[in-house]
């Protein structure tokens, strides 16, 4: 990946340059977030000391019920709540009964989104504890639906929208946001969300979604995240013609105004929040996607996850899945269809760590990996017309029109989907990747579910149970001739939680594709054999923070090994130091 975007850059790298330049230091806890600060009195700081009716009214100390007497007392709450004292744990039994009263999914997640603006420790907690059964609620399937009606469901705003019209005034515009220690940013332009395609500024819910992914998975402080939404406009006609659109209605800005305005962006966000904080580029075109990382790869920390957290959470599920495959990656031939961000971006990481294994030259192992777009399979004879990010993939071969026959002819081990395109993986694919497969691996991992190229029940019915199968959005369990095959859901929130808290950790100031490895390998390593036996190649989610806390460590770890990490001195077990800066939603005790 990093050896694609240097091309672009005319030979950059990310490693060009001294990290002693850079600013040292450490964010304070002020709000006794980290699991380090757990037993600490925390005094509730607003712009003075927050009581009484403010104090219920702020999401970040607000506890409801379970104000002690003594609190209760000292801060001015009596006759504000009813006499009853709750416990935390409590709550969240009473609000988990609640939420599962709601039979349609974007219901629950309106009344998540409330619970967050009433009381943020407990949104936390319930997703926290509950992360199996409310990940699909707050991220994939059901943002996309969120993301569709946002206009409809808008409340409140939970981050900041910058648009054209503060074109000159970014840097005034991100000052406007109240917290000023951020670590972790999350933008996108809306222009790609999802496999939904341009939803415009309506696209806020994801940069919402995944930073609540980022605290509840991974750890990182929730005053420490901002989302921002960029709105250049929308090319949607049916969000233009919109009543109750909330962005600006207006064709999308392209070409130098829109690399401009991204340029202002950026370097407001510099010199606002410093050298160490992580933006993460999502749901961005696949030519502005490319464009900005290799642009903004060797000045700022940038993450894409679309190219990058889909490839390294998507890599760890193979290297699991060798595990009951047999043999290496170099011994595999991989078929891909899509080859926008997400399927080149899986494609290079791949190419890569069979590199590092084979000792081969990255040009060789790319020879192992083909991709199909809508004009069929890449391939030397298209190399002119090709967009730069395909053309490492264009292999000697006569042209192939479509995905069935491509696969009678290349016959992959493992099939790939990225296409955002739903029911292509058909009847026949399939049946064609178990006529030379004992155990053809199939990764469905285009979101929404409605999107996915096709369901766990199709993959294991199609080919007779022998499939080893995993997706984008959740599938159920599917029994097959009397066995149950459990789908491994290739998720990125398996990756870029604990990806960021590693660089936040470390004071990383830029990301390197080394570090994308090593949170591949450290979650591969997290796949147990109880795991393998139900045929699902990653492990439960119900264990996400003990996996994050590893990624975080093995990312850091690499930081430091690279020179990119400011954070000294390095600590000396990073597990247990990534675990107590992670946050903890436990109610703390006020003063």
């Amino acid at each position: 990946m990093e050896s694609t975007l240097k091309d672009v850059r005319g030979g950059a790298s990310v490693l060009d340059m001294d990290p002693k330049s850079t600013v040292g230091g450490g964010v304070e806890d002020s709000y006794g977030e980290d699991r380090a600060t757990e037993d600490q009195l925390v005094t509730p700081w607003t712009i003075s000391i927050a009581s009484g009716y403010t104090l219920l009214r702020d999401p970040r100390h607000n506890k409801g019920l379970a104000f002690t007497e003594k609190e209760r007392d000292a801060h001015y709450l009596r006759g504000l709540l009813p006499p009853v004292v709750m416990c935390q744990e409590l709550q969240e039994k009473k609000l988990m009964h609640n939420i599962r009263q709601y039979e349609v999914p974007l219901q629950k997640y309106m009344a998540l989104m409330d619970l967050e603006e009433r009381n943020e420790r407990l949104f936390y907690k319930l997703l926290i504890d509950n992360v199996e059964e409310l990940l699909p609620v707050v991220y994939t399937p059901t943002v996309g639906e969120a993301c569709q009606k946002y206009g409809s469901i808008f409340r409140r705003p939970q981050g900041l929208y910058i648009s054209l019209k503060e074109k000159g005034k970014i840097l005034e515009v991100l000052k406007n946001w109240p917290e000023r220690s951020i670590q972790v940013i999350v933008v996108t332009d809306g222009e790609r969300i999802l496999g939904l395609g341009d939803l415009g500024c309506q696209g806020m819910g994801i940069p919402v979604g995944k930073l609540a992914l980022y605290t509840a998975l991974g750890g990182v402080r929730p005053s420490a995240c901002l989302p921002i939404t960029i709105d250049v406009g929308t090319n949607n006609e049916t969000l233009l013609k919109e009543e109750f659109y909330i962005g600006l209605k207006q064709r999308r800005a392209t070409g130098k105004e829109y690399a401009d305005f991204l340029h202002e962006f950026m370097t407001a966000v510099k010199q606002n929040y410093g050298e160490k904080v992580l933006v993460q580029f999502e749901d961005f075109a696949n030519h502005n996607a490319f464009e900005l990382l290799s642009k903004y790869g060797t000045t700022h920390l940038v993450f894409n996850d679309d190219i990058q957290g889909t490839a390294a959470v998507v890599l760890a599920g193979l290297v699991g899945a060798l595990k009951i495959l047999g043999g290496t990656l170099a011994e595999h031939t991989f078929l891909f269809l899509g080859a926008g961000e997400a399927g080149t971006g899986i494609a290079e990481l791949i190419a890569l760590e069979m590199s590092k294994q084979t000792k081969v030259p990255l040009e060789e192992t790319r020879k192992k990996i083909w991709l199909v777009d809508s004009k069929g399979l890449i391939v030397n004879a298209r190399k002119e017309s090709l967009q730069h990010f395909k053309k490492p993939w264009a292999h000697e071969h006569e042209p192939v029109k479509d995905l069935l026959n491509a696969v009678k002819v290349i016959k992959p081990t493992v099939l790939i989907g990225t296409s955002g395109v739903g029911k292509t993986f058909t009847k026949e694919v399939i049946e064609a990747m178990a006529s030379f497969n004992k155990k053809p691996l199939i990764m469905a991992l285009s979101n929404p579910t409605s999107q996915s190229e096709c369901t766990a029940e199709e993959a294991y019915t199609w080919s007779q149970g022998r499939a080893i199968f995993a997706c984008g959005s959740p599938f159920e369990p599917v029994e097959y001739d009397g066995i149950v095959h459990v789908p491994g859901q290739s998720n990125n929130a398996y990756i870029f939680p604990g990806l960021g808290l590693g660089l936040v950790i470390s004071g990383a100031i830029r990301v390197h594709d080394d570090m994308l490895l090593a949170a591949s390998e450290a979650l591969a390593g997290q796949v147990t054999q109880e795991c393998l036996d139900k045929g699902s190649i990653y492990p439960p989610f119900s264990n996400i923070r003990k996996i994050s806390a590893n990624i975080a460590a093995n990312v850091a770890a690499k930081a430091y090994e690279l020179r990119l990490a400011t954070r000294l001195p390095r600590p000396e077990n990073l597990v247990k130091y990534a675990e107590s800066c992670m946050y903890t939603p436990n109610y703390r005790s006020y003063r």
